[in-house]
């Protein structure tokens, strides 16, 4: 049976820090507008920052769907399962936001992903969430699969980009300004970063 918690810890902080990768859930106001379903992989570009927040890089891709939909209306659900050991679903509904690298904020929330560079990736936004429910449920349905390890195609391709070059590359894709259904997606030219904030004594 499944179960509504309070917050995000003990186990079930424990698993989904464990979990080698998640999805994203993400739709449009309108109603007949496109829902969103993203994989979510990378270890170390996802991190949970209290109880009731998480928060993952975005990084370059052929589209910004879930970036436009936040902007629009915040709705998001981000869902774990286990494809290894005993089987568990926990999924966190939500409110979500895009930080953008010119915004503040951006840099002391990459302080919080030790474990990853985000720089050979394109990063394009800190993506923070804050649960408003948080739910487990069985997975027995879920199958078994091993984890190998993390590909190395994605920090392999856009390596070779610099800031320029990756808005030049955002601006020719379809559906990384705006949206499917035309919301505002990712601002373009690509913000640049912020600079870090001043040390404190």
């Amino acid at each position: 049976m499944g179960k509504t918690y309070e917050r995000i810890d003990g186990r079930l902080r424990t698993f989904i820090e464990e979990q080698p990768m998640f999805f994203t859930a993400t739709a449009p106001l309108a109603g007949d507008g496109t829902v969103n379903l993203s994989p979510k992989g990378m270890r170390g570009s996802f991190v949970v920052l209290d109880e009731l927040r998480v928060a993952y890089l975005d990084f370059a891709g052929s589209n910004a769907e879930t970036i436009a939909h936040l902007r629009e209306n915040g709705r998001i659900t981000l869902m774990w399962c286990a494809f290894q050991g005993p089987p568990n679903i926990v999924r966190v509904h939500g409110r979500g936001e895009p930080v953008f690298r010119d915004d503040p904020r951006f840099e002391e929330l990459l302080g919080h992903f030790p474990g990853i560079d985000p720089t050979p990736h394109g990063l394009r936004a800190v993506i923070v969430v804050r649960a408003e429910r948080v739910r487990d449920s069985c997975g027995y349905a879920v199958p078994y699969m091993s984890y190998d390890e993390d590909r190395d195609l994605h920090a392999r391709r856009f390596a070779r980009e610099d800031d320029a070059s990756l808005s030049a590359y955002f601006a020719r894709k379809e559906y990384i300004a705006q949206s499917m259904d035309g919301l505002p997606a990712l601002p373009l030219p690509l913000p640049p970063s912020a600079p870090a904030p001043p040390a404190t004594a």
